[in-house]
């Protein structure tokens, strides 16, 4: 992956031609349960396995027809997550910002966040095997431990130390912070125990 940098949805829609735009979406719920009867899970994260092994969000590329980015993304959300995705229906207060970068491709990846019930979170794990991309895009969804076990290693840590495609990794600790789902001193030691940390 090249250098990416920061863009406002302003910026990113005023690139030019030869840009191509994915949009993802961080979908997560509050999950009051615990792990082992002691680790709050606190909120339940979806992220997904996709066919070439690496980690990312549910989303894709924005095809001219669909007319906007957030028309594409639902669309994508569809084919990767189901009909249960259906009601979703991420708009333009969902968008968290977009990261651009030149190489390999030029490309903008704009990046929505939507909170859920658990309930409906839930729905949508249960049927997303139904997707039309399930078992060839997507090879299955995978929730986020938002937590760290006493060993300082387990949870979020080893999670971040996973392959995560484009800048997935990324978007997700943005997302993390920005929701207050993770406490920022405790995203940060996450990040660094993962061995990918700064």
């Amino acid at each position: 992956m090249g250098e990416s940098r920061l863009l406002s949805r302003a910026e990113a829609l005023e690139l030019g031609p030869g840009w191509r735009h994915a949009c993802h979406a961080l979908l997560c719920a509050p999950c009051p349960g615990r792990l082992f009867g002691r680790v709050p899970l606190r909120h339940a994260v979806l992220m997904q396995m996709r066919f070439d092994g690496r980690l990312g969000f549910p989303g894709g590329f924005v095809d001219p027809q669909d007319g906007s980015l957030e028309a594409g993304l639902n669309r994508e959300l569809r084919e990767e997550l189901g009909p249960g995705a259906a009601p979703l229906s991420l708009a333009e207060g969902d968008y968290l910002g977009a990261r651009c970068e030149e190489t390999p491709q030029r490309l903008v990846a704009h990046f929505y966040a939507k909170r859920l019930s658990l309930e409906q979170l839930r729905a949508l794990e249960a049927g997303a095997t139904k997707a039309k991309d399930h078992g060839l895009e997507v090879l299955g969804l995978v929730r986020v431990p938002l937590y760290t076990l006493r060993d300082g290693a387990g949870g979020l840590p080893t999670f971040l130390s996973n392959s995560f495609v484009g800048c997935a990794r990324e978007q997700l600790l943005q997302a993390l912070g920005a929701l207050g789902l993770v406490p920022e001193a405790e995203l940060r030691r996450a990040d660094a125990a993962s061995g990918n940390g700064p």
